[in-house]
This record gives C-alpha cells, structure tokens and sequence, in this order.
C-alpha cells in the first residue's frame, strides 16, 4: 500500500511559478510509474503529466513547455514545477502511482494523493 502526501500548492499571480511535491512512502516509489492530474471546479478530473521510472515524460498539450515533471528515488518524491501559469491552470493537483505501466487515464492509477489547491489569479 503506497501513500501520497501532496504539497506546495498556494495562490499564485498570473505568469508566477509553483513547484508542487509528492512524497511517497510504503511502497518501492522507484517501481511505480507516476502522474499528476487535476481537477477543476464543475470539471472532470484530467491528466496533466506522467513520468516513468528514469527519464521518460509525457504531457497533456495545454502544459507542455511550460510544466516539467521529475521524481528522485533516492528521496521517494515526485516534482511538478509549474511556470508561466495561467487563470485556467487552478484547479486541485493530485499525484498518482499505478503498478500498470504508463497512462493518461486515471482508471490505471492505483494510489492517489489527496490533492493541494493551485489557484492562479488573473
């Protein structure tokens, strides 16, 4: 059983930056493929990015060249840090491990976060 503990989310201006965290623990972090995903007032939970153990990344189009995924095994954390952020960015950013490989649908994620609120003021 692995237990994800969001934090660094906050309110933020327009252009701002935060750097969100995901501190994993009893489980091997370093097995699990990770992801971020979020979810907006009235909206769908969506994916936002995912990194496999190493190097590889992946994500959603409105993010990309602006958010950059990482993890370090070696401190069982996952990192988003979040630049130029934009109105349509807030929403509650939860962390997510799946044991089934790589994916944007969250139905293959089997543990989450409870999420930290990211709010972005125009």
């Amino acid at each position: 059983q692995v237990q994800l503990v969001e934090s660094g989310g906050g309110l933020v201006q327009a252009g701002g930056s935060l750097r969100l965290s995901c501190a994993a623990s009893g489980g091997t972090f370093s097995a699990y493929v990770m992801g971020w995903f979020r979810q907006a007032p009235g909206k769908e939970r969506e994916f936002v990015a995912t990194i496999v153990s190493g190097s590889y990344t992946y994500y959603t189009d409105s993010v990309k060249g602006r958010f950059i995924i990482s993890r370090d095994n070696t401190k069982n954390t996952l990192y988003l840090q979040m630049n130029s952020l934009k109105p349509e960015d807030t929403a509650l950013y939860y962390c997510a491990a799946s044991q089934r490989g790589y994916s944007v649908s969250g139905s293959v994620y089997d543990y989450w976060g409870r999420g930290t609120q990211v709010t972005v003021s125009s």
